[in-house]
């Protein structure tokens, strides 16, 4: 198993960041919660876990695999011998949607009626809205780092730690680097157009990477966030008009698309149809269910995508046992992997390890303990470090291109620094 020295690591997707959607969100619950409760004696009882995944969505895109991960990781720790010697009880995730009321539904439900000791794992854009309410009832919680929810907070985090940094956080240079790897090695001089949603997070996320790429080299002659957040345009000559002549009346040479699947594939097919011929990269798109069918197969080809968790071409012992777990969680062998499953997995590993580190007497307060001063180096994230993780990003990255029928790495994994995010 590859040690990783340096860690870092930065996936910022689109994100609908919701705040007050609800007021019960701001409501403590009506009664203690038994299987969470601070302290107490020492139990035997299984460990009870569940998750708030979109599953379903109004655009068609699913995160469901989240949820077969995150059944595979704990499977596999309970076939270790669970966690200090208890069994985790994980009653699945909840799907929400992703719609910010229904978030608020099944977190609420999960903390108040099925008492659950943790919300893992959380992969739903619209998380932000209730959790105020899971820091308010000592939950714990863990995801994909990619929004505000998942930092700064003492019971939220991101498995990769925190892909949104705020001020005196850093900004890591994992894209922008693998980028420059795919072309060569040199990065100067080449412009990189910027597309994102028309979002609180979309926009804090142009802001990012602004700060992100010209250290490597690059210009950014591109930087908006005007496509809309909850529905897919069906007609994209106003993105595709301005991106075309964004460097200095000529196309840039990178276009990176901080969006969804769909979205990547309606921008992808008009900037193609337009006669785009530089590089294409987004991070989302590493899925081998997209190439099942005609529209996404053609319009993601050639596109570079941006992986944060070890690629599944690789031959490591960890990502062995990802995929036995995984077909074993299934229930049939399962030969297509994608990145909702490996969320759901290191979501799950993450919890597991710092559960074990807390002692045969787990409560939230000796979980809380454990997280705040956690260090350890795992293969498929790299190496991750709390509280440090609570502000910063960490893991490394490699570029994976969608070429016919299979994807292959065309950077490999690896680590990048970091820059200070003003």
């Amino acid at each position: 198993m590859p040690r990783l020295l340096r860690a870092v690591g930065l996936v910022l997707v689109p994100v609908l960041l919701v705040a007050g959607c609800n007021s019960s969100t701001a409501k403590k619950s009506d009664a203690p919660q038994g299987s969470q409760a601070a302290s107490g004696p020492a139990s035997t009882d299984p460990i009870k876990i569940g998750g708030v995944v979109s599953k379903t969505s109004a655009s068609g895109y699913t995160k469901k695999d989240t949820d077969l991960g995150a059944k595979a990781r704990f499977m596999l720790a309970n076939d270790e011998g669970g966690v200090n010697g208890r069994k985790i009880d994980y009653i699945g995730a909840e799907d929400d949607g992703q719609d910010p009321a229904r978030t608020v539904t099944a977190v609420r439900k999960l903390v108040q009626q099925d008492k659950v000791f943790a919300v893992v794992p959380v992969n739903t854009t619209t998380i932000s809205g209730s959790a105020d309410f899971l820091q308010q009832n000592k939950v714990p919680y863990i995801g994909w780092g990619t929004l505000p929810a998942f930092c700064q907070k003492e019971y939220g985090m991101g498995y990769n730690g925190c892909l949104v940094p705020g001020p005196g956080g850093s900004v890591n240079t994992s894209w922008p680097g693998l980028i420059t790897a795919v072309l060569g090695g040199n990065a100067q001089g080449k412009s990189v157009a910027l597309i994102s949603q028309d979002t609180d997070a979309g926009k804090f996320g142009l802001r990012t990477y602004q700060v992100a790429f010209p250290p490597g080299g690059f210009t950014v002659s591109y930087a908006k966030a005007t496509v809309p957040g909850q529905t897919v345009p069906t007609d994209w000559s106003p993105w595709v008009n301005e991106i075309m002549s964004s460097n200095n009346g000529k196309a840039p040479d990178v276009v990176v698309s901080i969006m969804q699947t769909p979205a990547n594939i309606g921008l992808f097919t008009a900037l193609k149809r337009a006669g785009y011929q530089g590089m294409l990269t987004d991070a989302t798109d590493y899925d081998p269910a997209l190439l099942k069918q005609a529209s996404s197969k053609d319009a993601l080809q050639d596109v570079q995508v941006f992986v944060q968790n070890m690629p599944f071409e690789s031959d490591a012992p960890d990502m062995a046992k990802f995929k036995e777990y995984i077909s074993k969680a299934n229930g049939s062998p399962v030969t297509e992997w994608n990145q909702s499953m490996m969320v759901g997995w290191n979501s799950a590993d993450l919890f597991v390890s710092i559960a074990r580190k807390a002692g045969p007497n787990l409560t939230v307060d000796s979980y809380q303990a454990a997280a705040q001063n956690f260090q350890d180096s795992y293969a498929l994230v790299g190496d991750r470090k709390f509280p440090q993780g609570r502000k910063d990003s960490f893991g490394c990255g490699a570029m994976v291109q969608l070429k016919s029928d299979q994807y292959r790495i065309t950077a490999p994994y690896k680590c990048y620094p970091t820059v200070p995010f003003t």
